[in-house]
Formats: structure tokens, C-alpha cells, sequence
């Protein structure tokens, strides 16, 4: 009899605890809720994504911007915290699936394609248009002085410059370490280490000599900087794509239908003048990609 009771007791109590874990278990949203990394043109496309999904679909859709960067986008996607964001394929390739350096798109997306499936339950949807690749970024007066168009002539100089970059560059397989031995690159002292949207500040201030910035960043034309030529082909491809749940287009199937008006859509002006009218003229992102859709009848 003492031995009945105690196993009912503890059957109550395993049910309590389970009633109470359920309570405090954060509530999963009834609306997709889209994330993007901690710069501008991830939050333009975040936005991109939220209003083609909220004009196709008819779905309210949550924002969660500036999650930091790939690392912590890929944890959220993963945990269900956010239900999609638009990564780079030569990012997902080297960094989130730790894959070898791989230079043909179609290959790094299909290999990309596969993994993020087999392992998260994930689809990367058709790219969207343009690729956004690293570029080595220098002051145009600079590159006019020293006659500088190719990565491989700066060789000689960089020695006395100083290197800005942002937090995943210095340690990604695709980044510093890399690209220093393909150029035989050395710098005047160890890169200096900066969230990105301060890269350009620090460039035309002097306090760096060159960045590792972003092929696509509208600073390089507005501020008449020059984006060095990867002459030796060191940068995998950087496809902009979708990655969404497949949970969240089982639940919200009317997405796909988000992902398809947007495929091909943005080319790399396109992502380039958008950028610029939130850095360079400080409009709101929601206005440029609203005036954005409307021009390119989405």
C-alpha cells in the first residue's frame, strides 16, 4: 500500500513538473517571424522577405533584426526562434557547414542545398539575384597614388597599413588566414577588429588603410572608396538565398509563394542603391524596400 502511494505520488509529481515546463516553455507564434544579422543590407533583405511574405501570403510577420552575426542567425533558424533569413552561399558553405572552399555556384549552392536539408531540415530557396562577395576595400586617393586596381599589387604596401575587419572575418576559413597566404599579405600590426557598419568610418578617418568589407556596401561608390580586384579568385561564390524552416512552409505553405515572386529579383545595383539610401541619405529601410517592391512589380 506505502508502495502504491509513493509510485502515485511520484506520477503526480512527474506530471506537475511537466505542466510547469509546458507554462514556462516561451510560446511558439502564429505568425513567421524573419530574422537578419546586424548590418544594413541584411536588414534590407530582412525587410525584403517580411513584405513579400505579408503582401503574398496575407501573414503577419514579425522582425527579428541585428541577431549579430551567422553564428546566431544559424541557433535561432535551428531553435525555431525565427522561421527564415537570407544568408550567403559562401558563408553557409565554409563557416555554418565547415566545407571545403569551393568556387563553382551551382556546386556550392546544390552542396549547400543538401546539407542544410539533411542535417537542420532547412531549404535554401532559389537565390535571389546577386551575390555579395568580400571585398578589400582601400581610400580612393590611395588607390589613385599608388595605382592600385588588383588585391595582388597592394602586396607590397600592405605591410605598412593597417587592416580593419569585422568579428567573423579574422577566423572564418574563407577569410583572413586565407586570403593573407594566396597574396603573401602581412599588415603594419594585427587587424583591428570592429562591428561592420564602423568599417568605413575608421577607413576615412585613417585609422585603418583597408577593410574587408562588402562587394555590395554603397559606402564604396558613395564615398568614392575602391573595392581591390580578387585577381586570384580567393573568394567562394556569396549567392544571396532564403533559408527558411521546412516546418514553417508546412505550417505556412502560402510562403513559397514569397520565395518565388522574389527569386532573380535583385541584382547587385539594385542591393547596392538600396543600401546606400539607408547608410548614405538615412532613410528608413521599410520605405526603400516598400518603393523597391513597387518598382519591381512585386
Amino acid at each position: 500500500m506505502i508502495r502504491k502511494c509513493i509510485r502515485c505520488a511520484t506520477v503526480t509529481t512527474a506530471i506537475f513538473l511537466t505542466i510547469i515546463l509546458v507554462a514556462c516553455a516561451p510560446p511558439r507564434p502564429d505568425h513567421p517571424v524573419i530574422g537578419a544579422k546586424n548590418f544594413t543590407e541584411q536588414v534590407v533583405l530582412g525587410e525584403l522577405l517580411a513584405q513579400e511574405i505579408e503582401a503574398k501570403a496575407h501573414l503577419k510577420v514579425e522582425r527579428r533584426f541585428y541577431l549579430a552575426g551567422s553564428y546566431i542567425c544559424q541557433q535561432a533558424l535551428v531553435a525555431g526562434r525565427i522561421d527564415a533569413y537570407v544568408e550567403y552561399t559562401g558563408t553557409a558553405l565554409t563557416a555554418i557547414l565547415k566545407q571545403p572552399v569551393d568556387r563553382d555556384p551551382d556546386r556550392v549552392l546544390e552542396t549547400v542545398r543538401r546539407l542544410y536539408a539533411s542535417r537542420y531540415n532547412i531549404v535554401a530557396a532559389s537565390p535571389l539575384g546577386f551575390e555579395n562577395t568580400f571585398a578589400m576595400v582601400i581610400r580612393g586617393d590611395d588607390a589613385r597614388a599608388l595605382h592600385l586596381t588588383m588585391l595582388s599589387q597592394a602586396a607590397s604596401f600592405t605591410p605598412h597599413w593597417r587592416l580593419g575587419v569585422g568579428y567573423e572575418f579574422e577566423q572564418r576559413p574563407d577569410g583572413l588566414p586565407g586570403l593573407s597566404a594566396a597574396y603573401g599579405l602581412r599588415f603594419a600590426s594585427a587587424p583591428r577588429t570592429m562591428d561592420l557598419g564602423l568599417l568605413y568610418r575608421a577607413l576615412q578617418a585613417h585609422q585603418v588603410d583597408i577593410i574587408a568589407a562588402n562587394s555590395t556596401d554603397g559606402p564604396i561608390r558613395a564615398l568614392g572608396l575602391v573595392a581591390l580586384e580578387d585577381d586570384r579568385h580567393y573568394f567562394p561564390p556569396y549567392q544571396a538565398v532564403p533559408l527558411v524552416r521546412a516546418e514553417s512552409l508546412q505550417r505556412w505553405p502560402q510562403i513559397q509563394l514569397a520565395l518565388n515572386a522574389l527569386a532573380g529579383k535583385v541584382t547587385a545595383d539594385d542591393m547596392r542603391n538600396m543600401n546606400e539610401a539607408v547608410d548614405g541619405q538615412h532613410r528608413d529601410p521599410a520605405g526603400v524596400v516598400s518603393e523597391f517592391r513597387a518598382r519591381k512589380g512585386l
